[in-house]
């Protein structure tokens, strides 16, 4: 009886030894389906975030309409109310709006060069502003609203140079356009609350 017992012993002890391997198989299998998923997923986000793009920097009045206006251009994958082109740094609103600081309200445009080019960024820039008046646009007065296009290479120069000689040669305005054109300075971003406003409120800048 004694020799009985200790067989089956041993062969329940062969099946939870193996029902238990299979367990820690099959445990070990899904940690590693789900650390390869991890890792796909990882990939596919690095992907997304790593999209080569350009840069572009434009003022063209209160930064508000300009930064909606440009981020309905096809092609575009970023848009950032802030400040260019001024003297001290981290500018705030308050600071831009007393003229002292010598920024302008600009929005930087970061866009796929596959899917659109500079030269449609310049159509919308100079379609949606009064560029034949420096620092005004509408009711809005100051420096920190000029005409401006701030190029970040020397390609970009060239194209919004040529572009505002072939729009001034139209005659598509009654007066010179007075946009200027420069190198770019650093760029600061505008307070959160004036990120996408347009967006979240419905509001054209007055």
């Amino acid at each position: 009886m004694n020799k009985v017992l200790s067989a089956l012993f041993a062969v329940f002890s062969i099946v939870f030894s193996t029902v238990g391997l299979s367990a820690c198989a099959a445990e070990s299998i899904s940690k590693n389906e789900t650390e390869t998923s991890k890792v796909e997923t990882v990939k596919s986000d690095s992907a997304k975030s790593t999209v080569p793009t350009e840069r572009a920097i434009f003022g063209a009045g209160c930064f508000w309409k300009v930064q909606y206006i440009m981020s309905k251009v096809p092609g575009v994958v970023k848009t950032s109310a802030g400040y260019t082109g001024g003297k001290i740094d981290n500018p705030t609103y308050e600071q831009v709006c007393s003229h002292t600081s010598g920024h302008v309200e600009t929005v930087e445009v970061l866009f796929d060069p596959k899917k659109t080019t500079y030269h449609k960024l310049l159509e919308a820039f100079w379609a949606n502003h009064d560029p034949t008046t420096l620092n005004r646009q509408g009711p809005d007065q100051g420096d920190q609203y000029r005409s401006v296009v701030f190029y970040t290479s020397p390609e970009q120069k060239a194209e919004a140079v040529k572009y505002k000689e072939e729009l001034d040669a139209s005659h598509k305005f009654k007066k010179p356009i007075v946009t200027a054109i420069e190198p770019a300075k650093k760029f600061y971003n505008a307070e959160d609350y004036h990120q996408d406003y347009f967006v979240k409120t419905g509001q054209v800048c007055h």
